[in-house]
């Protein structure tokens, strides 16, 4: 419970103007300080200074990305609470808050733009990757069986690219959290989901070979065509490891071994697969158990890749 001095505290950083605008506008989804700028038609100092004090409270959060921050509502419980109860009490029809929702929709509908930009640029390497392996639409139906019924608090999605799977399992999760080293790719998960309006879903940019910050925090780990990126996955899979909760279980989803060396040169592909072997191997170094694997092989010709879902569980946290 909060004590006395510290609520009066609390109170006084939201208790202002342009702070409970910001409040109202980071209800809708996490937001860069560049975003809330642009907005709110203030100058950044002014910006951040009203977002210092609101994370100094514990109403809202921040995250670094380089040179960039992003803001979004706490999920401590009683913050969030406490955030709710006051938006409640405002009037969400006044012509100020409607005017900064106008003026979000105009910057989320640059953000779009840009993204669509961005993969108008990948659109052809991308396209052809997908012609070479085993169907989107099997993989993630067979994805779907293997977790059927099941309910995570937290799912941690390395490498995440546009958040895909967050997306697909967006039933299953009270919170999620997506990972890449790539900007480009995350701003356009950001975009997606703002669009969908998924508000418990948040993407990061970051290198998931430290993921210290993470450790113990997810009930659910997934691994989608990431694996083969490293040239030691097993590395990739102890960190995966040191991330899961007590009774926790990664998700791998990757390619056997196939002969396609081009892929090294034009996809950045280390590992031209990884098999059952390498595998249970892997999966035993990290102290995990590999529980269930399934097949989904290409519909095409012999060279066609066939895809492969491992389904691992900790063997020390359960």
């Amino acid at each position: 419970m909060t004590n006395l001095r510290e609520m009066v505290e609390i109170l006084r950083s939201a208790g202002e103007f342009t702070r409970l605008r910001l409040l109202a506008l980071l209800a809708e989804g996490e937001l860069s300080v560049k975003d809330l700028t642009e907005i709110l038609d203030q100058s950044q100092p002014r910006v951040s200074r009203h977002l210092r004090l609101l994370t100094e409270s514990g109403l809202i959060t921040r995250h670094a990305e380089g040179a960039w921050a992003f803001f979004r509502l706490s999920d401590e419980l009683e913050s969030a609470a406490l955030v709710e109860h006051i938006l409640g009490r405002l009037n969400l029809e006044d012509e100020l808050l409607v005017a900064d929702r106008e003026r979000l929709a105009a910057v989320r509908r640059d953000h779009q733009a840009r993204a669509a930009t961005f993969f108008a640029k990948v659109a052809k390497d991308w396209d052809r990757l997908r012609t070479l392996h085993a169907p989107d639409e099997a993989v993630e139906a067979a994805i779907q069986a293997m977790l059927k019924d099941k309910f995570f608090k937290t799912f941690l999605d390395l490498g995440t690219g546009t958040g895909r799977m967050l997306e697909l399992l967006a039933d299953q999760y009270k919170k999620g959290v997506g990972l890449d080293a790539s900007r480009e790719m995350i701003s356009v998960a950001r975009t997606k989901f703002d669009k969908a309006g998924l508000k418990n879903v948040q993407v990061r940019l970051a290198d998931i070979s430290d993921l210290t910050e993470y450790r113990d925090s997810a009930d659910f780990v997934m691994l989608h065509q990431v694996l083969h990126h490293f040239d030691d996955p097993g590395i990739a899979l102890r960190n995966a490891q040191l991330a899961l909760k007590q009774g926790g279980a990664i998700m791998v989803v990757d390619f056997m071994p196939h002969k396609l060396e081009f892929l090294r040169e034009e996809q950045a592909h280390r590992r031209l697969g990884l098999s059952h072997v390498q595998m249970q191997a892997w999966a035993r170094s990290a102290q995990l158990e590999v529980m269930q694997a399934q097949e989904i092989p290409h519909p095409g010709p012999d060279d066609g890749l066939t895809v492969c879902i491992w389904h691992l569980t900790d063997k020390e946290k359960n």
